[in-house]
């Protein structure tokens, strides 16, 4: 998977709702353009105007990112496994983002994600708020029947997240020029640890990003443990 990908999706706040559609890297960039108006941000959760904020009257914001709005987009998920070769399920996302001006109102001061993957007609996931990326995709995961895996970073054996935490999505880092190496990470610290190999990583990468390099996840645990 390489190039700018398009995620068809659709924004809505108090003001309505409208088509959209989200183009990324699949690595640190996502871009889009709401009511005439430019985001870009590095996360779903983080989509700043690149001409400086508009007035309130058309949008909300919360830090200089996007608020009090609904996220809704879908994006190409393989899948692979159980003797049936590769097939492309679908990724269907909704985050809704916090109101800033929402008060004590039950559940409007957090935000909210759900994942849902559309996969032979079922549907996998998409029961509650999973938090972010990375606790969305390992429930689908155990959902799927035996023997069918996720293809894409968040399943690869190359990947890791930092010890020091992660946001909404990506911040997944590839290890795919320092296999050997990474073989042997076996925790945070130490000479094998993930914090002495982490300046050799190749990049960073959304969990469904997929490149030439994948390999399921095996028995290797690096830091952040098999998946799922």
């Amino acid at each position: 998977m390489t190039g700018l990908q398009r995620w068809p999706g659709r924004y809505t706040d108090r003001h309505g709702s409208q088509e959209v559609v989200f183009e990324t890297d699949g690595r640190e960039l996502i871009r889009t353009t709401i009511r005439g108006v430019l985001f870009e941000g590095d996360s779903m959760d983080d989509l700043g105007a690149l001409a400086g904020e508009p007035p309130e009257a058309m949008f909300r914001f919360l830090h200089g990112a996007l608020s009090s709005c609904l996220l809704e987009w879908r994006l190409p998920l393989p899948v692979e496994g159980a003797g049936q070769g590769v097939r492309e399920g679908v990724l269907h996302c909704a985050l809704r983002l916090p109101d800033p001006a929402a008060g004590t109102a039950p559940g409007a001061d957090r935000e909210s994600l759900v994942l849902t993957l559309r996969l032979d007609g079922r549907e996998y996931g998409g029961a509650d708020d999973c938090g972010d990326f990375e606790n969305g995709l390992y429930a689908i995961q155990r959902e799927l029947p035996p023997g069918t895996r996720l293809k894409a970073c968040i399943a690869c054996a190359w990947s890791d997240y930092s010890p020091v935490g992660h946001g909404l999505m990506a911040g997944l880092a590839c290890f795919r020029d320092v296999k050997a190496r990474y073989r042997q990470v076996d925790g945070k610290h130490g000479p094998r640890g993930i914090f002495a190999l982490w300046p050799a990583h190749t990049e960073v990468v959304q969990e469904t990003w997929l490149c030439g390099d994948f390999e399921p996840r095996g028995a290797h645990a690096g830091y952040r443990g098999t998946f799922p």
